[in-house]
């Protein structure tokens, strides 16, 4: 398994890239979000990875880092999801924003993605937001996106922890919660999103 590429950016497409690592230029397929974080050709660049073999090819997707990489995995999870439909999801939004949108349960957020219709963002939403929610019956994260274990188990705290891990800074978070209500971890997470989005 090819987990990590690093070398010089010898192609920058809008799809794709080639990474010339030694003397041998890897193809990998990439999100919007992952080839704005791509140099300029000629330049040094590391990518996450993820290869995927077929009996007709053997096809390596890019990541700018380990968090949409994962995003990118649990997409591949959900039926009539594909590599090209979760890249697709990946252009649309950076990791915290998707998994924000997930935590939330907006459908349409997907839906509006090329190749994704009602049913199957619903689907995305329903297999998906517990992964990136929290386990309040077990009192511990069900993903590295959200609190980890150790953190009080209450629902606040555990609110708290994981809009730290969705790259929100300490101040952000207690400020955020401060302005929602909600009885599990999930719904404040899903409250205090909304309404930051709300107030951007």
């Amino acid at each position: 398994m090819i987990a990590l590429l690093r070398g010089e950016v010898a192609v920058r497409r809008t799809d794709h890239v080639v990474i010339l690592s030694g003397s041998v230029g890897y193809r990998a397929a990439v999100s919007a979000q992952t080839l704005a974080h791509v140099p300029a050709l000629g330049e040094q660049v590391t990518l996450h990875t993820h290869l995927i073999v077929r009996d007709d090819a053997l096809a390596l997707y890019g990541f700018a880092s380990e968090q949409e990489r994962d995003l990118f995995l649990m997409l591949l999870s959900v039926q009539a999801v594909g590599p090209k439909v979760a890249l697709a999801v990946l252009s649309a939004g950076s990791p915290r924003e998707l998994i924000g949108a997930l935590a939330a349960g907006e459908a349409a957020r997907f839906q509006a993605v090329p190749g994704i219709g009602k049913r199957t963002a619903e689907r995305i939403i329903v297999e998906l937001r517990e992964k990136v929610g929290v386990d309040t019956d077990a009192g511990a994260p069900r993903t590295p996106f959200i609190a980890r274990r150790g953190e009080a188990h209450t629902p606040r705290a555990l609110a708290r922890a994981g809009l730290l891990e969705l790259g929100y800074e300490p101040g952000e978070a207690d400020e955020l919660l401060s302005e929602v209500e909600g009885e599990s971890a999930e719904e404040l997470i899903g409250n205090a999103l909304r309404a930051a989005r709300a107030g951007a």
